[in-house]
């Protein structure tokens, strides 16, 4: 009984974990639909400092839970990695290459955490995970790179940062102790992210345009659903999930934005890029199955310093 309803947690847990890339698929049909042109640094703005407000408020109502001693520098470092660094280079990248391009870097996802958690912790990869992320990076290629795709220099770059930074969150947020409040916790990250953005956004791009009813709906559904709703869910996989699965499952971002653009934009796709979705989707499949405990690389949770943390219980 007690391994039936482990396998199904997992298989929740897994499931749930999926809504983030899915949400995340959706950021570029966001950004060129309704979003203003030429202002990466805005938008990058505009989905941390709402979303880390709203989570600092969810998470107040379990707990008066924040960061404390050594925790404020274990936030910093994933604040800067997962959000400081990682949104405004993604957001270059979004605008300087085409879609399937941007994704296509992200399809690398597996093998960079992969090779980033051998490097922290000396530990090899399986082989059959690095098989299965070179097949994953294949099947990504096949599906989102279009013949006579446009490789902006500055653009690619930025995608190449974007996803190295990111996987360096994945990697830290599973070595890290995990919060006892996870909403707080992220919302803190969010604002600590807000707090290198503002600045960086008024000094290079100067003071916002006057936004539209359409750019309002654009970066309140990139923040709440696309940041705050879908990184307490990513949070919570990497947490719980074998190292190995989150990156694979993280493939359902390039998948959705493919499949919107043939829905919403109107693009083509070829029997090649058929098979790449066939490719990809069994990529995806098989990191959800894993039922594999955490590896060692994570530190047990950090006990609550004071009597309300023990009283409100993890979030």
């Amino acid at each position: 009984m007690s391994m039936k309803i482990g396998v199904t947690v997992a298989t929740w847990t897994a499931a749930t974990t999926l809504l983030a890339p899915i949400a995340w698929g959706t950021t570029y049909v966001t950004i060129t639909e309704l979003l203003p042109d030429g202002r990466p640094l805005l938008v990058a703005t505009m989905r941390v400092v709402p979303s880390g407000v709203v989570l600092l408020m969810a998470g107040a109502l379990a707990s008066r839970w924040r960061p404390r001693g050594g925790e404020w520098w274990r936030t910093g470092s994933l604040a800067v990695f997962n959000f400081g660094i990682f949104f405004p280079l993604l957001v270059v990248a979004v605008y300087r290459l085409p879609g399937g391009v941007a994704a296509a870097v992200g399809g690398l996802q597996p093998l960079l955490v992969a090779a980033l958690t051998s490097l922290v912790t000396g530990r090899r990869p399986r082989v059959l995970d690095l098989a299965i992320g070179c097949v994953a990076a294949l099947g990504v290629g096949l599906v989102v790179i279009r013949p006579g795709a446009d490789l902006d220099p500055v653009g690619l770059l930025a995608a190449i940062g974007a996803n190295v930074s990111f996987a360096v969150g994945v990697v830290l947020t599973k070595r890290f102790p995990a919060p006892s409040n996870r909403l707080a916790a992220t919302g803190w990250q969010l604002l600590i992210g807000g707090v290198i953005l503002v600045p960086l956004t008024a000094a290079v791009e100067g003071a916002p345009p006057s936004l539209t009813g359409q750019d309002i709906a654009g970066f309140a559904y990139l923040s709440l659903v696309g940041t705050a709703l879908a990184f307490v869910l990513w949070f919570n996989g990497i947490r719980r999930l074998p190292a190995a699965a989150p990156p694979l499952l993280g493939l359902a971002a390039p998948i959705t934005g493919a499949v919107l653009g043939w829905a919403i934009l109107g693009q083509s796709l070829s029997p090649l890029q058929l098979t790449g979705f066939v490719v990809t989707v069994a990529a995806i499949a098989y990191g959800a199955s894993l039922r594999a405990s955490a590896p060692a690389m994570v530190a047990p949770p950090e006990r609550p310093r004071r009597a309300h943390d023990v009283c409100y219980g993890e979030t």
